[in-house]
Formats: structure tokens, C-alpha cells, sequence
């Protein structure tokens, strides 16, 4: 047995001083403590092992480079199925701006159908009321009025009021729907100055108007 400090047993072992340390806390080597140093016991016999060799074998790295491959492959799927998938969002996102346009030209031409239809009887109106043969007429009340317009215009429209009152329903109710009708807009309802028609054989407002 030959004593020898911990420095001194690294350097035989060829490990650091740290691990020496490490075995002698775990008792896999003897050490003693003379004049407070610390010394380790090592058997002559023991033959140090021999230091690593400084070039490694050299290792083949095809499996290494075929999983490279497979991650790679994988990864571009992705990337093709993500590219396929943002191309089909941008068709659909196109495809609802190309409704939504022909939805809000369809609105505006019927608007423009029913401001003309109701430009017509009011121009209607007034050349009869300016003609030669005609004697003057006190200005007429509202419903007269409404239902002269319902009469002459083409497309059926008829006073919100008079249709309610053909309903029968309550003076209450009609106001409550009234004021349904003033508050919200909607391509089914036409509206001139404050009056308010409905086209019913057109269109059906049963989701406005609820006995």
C-alpha cells in the first residue's frame, strides 16, 4: 500500500481531484489524515488506468443523418399542409367579400327599385293636382294621402298603419311595432319623410310584427 495525496492520486488514476474526493465519501477509496493532510491509500498493484485515447473511433453517422431526413421530411409536410390550409382561409375569406358585395348591390338596386316606384306616384300626384282642369283641394290628411300612394304604386306597398289596422290589433300593440319598425333597418321596409310602407305580398315580416 503506498499513501499519496489527492492530487497525486488524480494524476494516477488520470481522473480530478474532484472524483478522488468523490470515492473517498463514498468509501470506494482508503484515505488517512497525517499532520492534517489528507492522504489517499492506493495499491501498488492497482494499475492505473490507461488515459483515453485523444482521437475517438470514428463513428458512423448515416442512421444520425437519416433521422435528420426524416424530421426534414416531416417538417415540410407541415409546412405543406399549413400553406394548403392558409391558401383554402384566403379562397373562403374572398369568396364571402365577393357575396357580401353582391349582397349589398342587390339591397341597393332594390332600394333604388322602390325610391323610384315612390318618386313616380308622388310626381304622379302633383301633375294632377297642377292640372288646368282640376279645381284647388285643401291639403288632405295623412291616411287619405297613404292610401293614394298604396293605390298607384306598382310594387303593393302599403302604409305600415293601414296594414296594422287590417290585423286588428290594439292601439298599444300597434305603437310598440311602430316604433320596432322606426328603430331598425331593413331592406323589406320603405320609408318617405316619416311615413313607413311595407311591401307584404313581397316580403313577409312576421319576425317584426307578432300578435
Amino acid at each position: 500500500m503506498k499513501k499519496m495525496s489527492v492530487e497525486d492520486a488524480a494524476t494516477f488514476f488520470g481522473v480530478s481531484k474532484e472524483a478522488i474526493h468523490n470515492r473517498i465519501r463514498r468509501g470506494s477509496i482508503q484515505s488517512v489524515v497525517e499532520n492534517g493532510v489528507k492522504l489517499v491509500v492506493v495499491d501498488e498493484q492497482t494499475k492505473a488506468p490507461q488515459k483515453r485515447a485523444t482521437a475517438a473511433k470514428p463513428v458512423s453517422n448515416d442512421r444520425y443523418y437519416k433521422y435528420l431526413e426524416e424530421q426534414n421530411a416531416k417538417l415540410q409536410q407541415r409546412v405543406d399542409t399549413l400553406e394548403g390550409e392558409t391558401r383554402s382561409l384566403r379562397d373562403q375569406k374572398e369568396q364571402m367579400l365577393i357575396e357580401e358585395k353582391e349582397k349589398l348591390e342587390r339591397i341597393y338596386k332594390e332600394k333604388d327599385e322602390q325610391l323610384k316606384n315612390i318618386l313616380h306616384t308622388l310626381s304622379s300626384k302633383f301633375m294632377l293636382s297642377a292640372a288646368p282642369s282640376e279645381e284647388p283641394e285643401a291639403i288632405e290628411q295623412s291616411d287619405t294621402f297613404e292610401a293614394e300612394i298604396e293605390e298607384e304604386t306598382p310594387s303593393e306597398l302599403v302604409s305600415l298603419k293601414k296594414y296594422l289596422k287590417s290585423l286588428k290589433i290594439s292601439e298599444k300593440k300597434m305603437k310598440k311595432i311602430t316604433l320596432k319598425f322606426k328603430d331598425i333597418e331593413d331592406e323589406r321596409i320603405v320609408r318617405v319623410g316619416k311615413k313607413i310602407y311595407i311591401d307584404p305580398l313581397k316580403y313577409d315580416y312576421s319576425d317584426l310584427i307578432k300578435k
